[in-house]
């Protein structure tokens, strides 16, 4: 199988989408010139080319393309050759309104923007797979081709007719009988037995609440319908260049995938990154991300898109502070990116966002933002034999699954203040700020390599998940779990005693009476911290536990807020943040994990990417950080003896 190194061969690739046909041919001979200047060495051609490709059915304008992959292979400049199917010409739409999707309502979504796609319509495939046959057959043999692109953060939720036939498709494979669809989805609730395959619909908008199963199976349908329109696509390709890569982009912890199952189908992990500038965890909601990913790629990935300035689509729009657009690009390549690209290089002066940078933003080459991007690039361009192809050592996994995070955000949950992702990032955090690298894993994965398993929150389990978990702690593997965690079957059926006794007795747990969620901004205090967000009353098993925290006044009094047995701890509400980072840390040190440096100044963030030590302050004043030993600066070509000094937004490389 082709890997990002094929692509790559030593270096980082550097680049991003490039969409000329929106600028006169002219303009491309001097985009080439700065795109060198720049330091770039890949760019994306064609992902939302296809009306370009394609004016009217059938037709093939491909002579602009061709002209633009031979000038690339001239200016020595890769290309990632994108299949233009995330935003179907208008055409398909109008004479084919099938191909367009529906929302719960039934509303159609017209074409107008993008993304306007039914993953469910044959006749969206059947156009879909021809301009990829023609796209692979004509550019397969070109010398400027490294890498395949398959549409583009594939996002789309369809409920409209023809999703609905392939839906009842899907259930079948699935369950077999309509018995066993009505045993799983607990029917026998609110009189909605299924007598009839036909009478089963995706959840369209109901008087009240959905079945919250029939719902989390549509999930799951949505997530293969749009792996099998990339795995389509991505197979089309192959067959013309299978000694190619191919990717497509995820959405940072985007909910409408299942990631684990679609990075088993790609050649190399790739991610769209946007973090708010203001946002003062922005750097670490990125490195949630990037380890992520990482754990995805099992190895090196790509950063596909990010913005070297503001994006359009928030409510207020800040641009990136001086610094920070090499800070954060560096931050990716610490925690393993092989590739380092943007959207786009040139900042539109038309369409929806021609307010989202670029680039060579609308202030050109003499502008901030662009010399900054050659800055990076030559950077890069330094470090890149010395970085490409290592990996980040982690002795701690954090468990996520998507299939959790769907069943737990049901509508007839005890709490909407509980969202899946803010807990995990609350979790990632303390580890983060405690200067621990942490891998990512399915509860279902081997985890025998980690030294210590957090579970911020995994509400479905399945019962291989489980087994897995008991077999870690088992092994001599230390496991701390959070609150909501195993208290549903893989068909959201919750469990008897309301967790899986497994579970309980892992954790030295008699009796689970009740959970006691909080009020937006209600604490409950515990002996030496507050918890925030939730609280369980759990009565211990006599003598079982081998430490226990207890909540402090209130209704929970006396009982045990943190319990631990062994090498099983389990956390029954959320500390806030200086309470979990001092546990975490204590659990992860039992365990004899270190953190990759000792003693660091608030702000700064060490990792480790094979021999090279990546130092970087998140702060806007200079600090002075301690090392051990010598080492040799590869940003700055200087020699490190045992302490340095960061600047604002400042990196170093260390080689030792």
């Amino acid at each position: 199988m082709p890997q990002l190194g094929d692509a790559t061969r030593g270096r980082v690739l550097f680049g991003g989408d490039y969409n000329p046909e929106q600028w006169p041919e002219e303009t491309w001979h001097e985009d080439v010139r700065l795109m060198k200047d720049a330091g770039v060495n890949s760019v994306t051609l064609g992902v939302f080319s296809w009306a370009k490709l394609e004016p009217e059915p059938g037709a093939r304008e491909f002579g602009w393309l061709d002209r633009l992959m031979d000038l690339m292979h001239e200016s020595g400049i890769g290309v990632v050759l994108a299949t233009p199917t995330s935003s179907p010409p208008p055409w398909l739409g109008r004479l084919h309104p099938e191909t367009l999707p529906r929302d719960a309502d039934g509303r159609i979504e017209w074409w107008g923007g993008r993304q306007h796609f039914s993953h469910s319509s044959a006749v969206y495939r059947r156009h879909a797979a021809a301009i990829t046959e023609a796209l692979a057959a004509r550019y397969a043999g070109h010398p400027a081709l490294t890498m395949w692109h398959i549409n583009n953060e594939y996002c789309t939720f369809d409920y409209g007719d023809e999703a609905a036939v392939a839906f009842r498709r899907w259930l079948r494979a699935r369950y077999g009988t309509l018995d066993a669809l009505n045993s799983a989805w607990g029917t026998a609730f609110w009189s909605q037995g299924y007598d009839t395959w036909d009478g089963v619909l995706p959840p369209r908008h109901a008087h009240y609440l959905n079945n919250p199963t029939h719902v989390l199976d549509f999930r799951r349908f949505t997530s293969d319908m749009l792996l099998e329109c990339y795995t389509a696509e991505r197979d089309i390709v192959r067959r013309h260049t299978p000694h190619l890569p191919v990717t497509t982009n995820f959405m940072p912890l985007w909910v409408g995938q299942d990631g684990w199952r679609w990075a088993e189908e790609e050649d190399v992990v790739s991610v769209d990154l946007y973090p708010d500038p203001r946002d003062p965890l922005g750097a670490q909601s990125a490195a949630l991300v990037q380890d992520l990913t990482r754990s995805q790629a099992r190895g090196p990935w790509m950063l596909m898109e990010q913005a070297a300035g503001p994006v359009n689509w928030r409510g207020v729009n800040h641009p990136k502070p001086r610094g920070l657009n090499r800070l954060w690009s560096l931050q990716a390549v610490a925690r393993g990116a092989d590739a380092v690209c943007y959207f786009q290089w040139r900042q539109s002066r038309q369409g929806a966002e021609k307010f989202h940078s670029g680039m060579l933003s609308h202030a050109g080459e003499r502008g901030r933002t662009f010399q900054e991007v050659k800055q990076l690039g030559a950077e890069l361009a330094r470090i890149g034999g010395e970085v490409t192809g290592t990996h980040i050592p982690a002795d701690i996994a954090i468990l996520h699954d998507w299939n959790a995070w769907w069943a737990g955000a049901q509508d007839g949950r005890l709490s909407t203040e509980v969202d899946h992702p803010e807990v995990v990032r609350a979790w990632h955090r303390a580890l983060w700020e405690s200067h621990l690298t942490t891998d990512f894993a399915h509860p279902e994965h081997d985890l025998s390599a980690y030294e210590l398993v957090v579970v911020p929150q995994l509400y479905l389990l399945t019962d291989t998940a489980i087994d897995n978990l008991l077999a870690y702690v088992r092994g001599g593997g230390t496991l701390v779990c959070g609150f909501l965690t195993g208290i549903a079957d893989e068909d959201d059926r919750v469990r008897p005693g309301g967790m899986d006794d497994r579970l309980r007795d892992l954790f030295g747990i008699r009796t689970l009476h009740e959970w006691w969620p909080l009020d937006p901004g209600e604490t409950v205090e515990c002996e030496g911290f507050r918890g925030t967000l939730w609280s369980e009353e759990i009565e211990p098993e006599d003598g079982a536990a081998d430490e226990a925290i207890p909540y402090k006044g209130g209704e929970l009094d006396g009982l045990a807020a943190v319990l631990r047995k062994g090498r099983a701890w389990y956390v029954s509400t959320l500390p806030e943040p200086y309470a979990l980072r001092a546990l975490l840390a204590r659990a992860a040190a039992e365990a004899g994990v270190r953190p990759v440096l000792e003693g660091l100044p608030a702000g700064v963030e060490a990792v480790r990417r094979g021999d090279l030590l990546f130092l970087l302050n998140h702060g806007r004043e200079p600090v002075t950080v301690e090392v051990p030993g010598n080492y040799d600066d590869l940003l700055t070509s200087t020699p490190v003896e045992h302490e340095l000094t960061l600047g604002r937004y400042g990196v170093a490389v260390l080689r030792p």
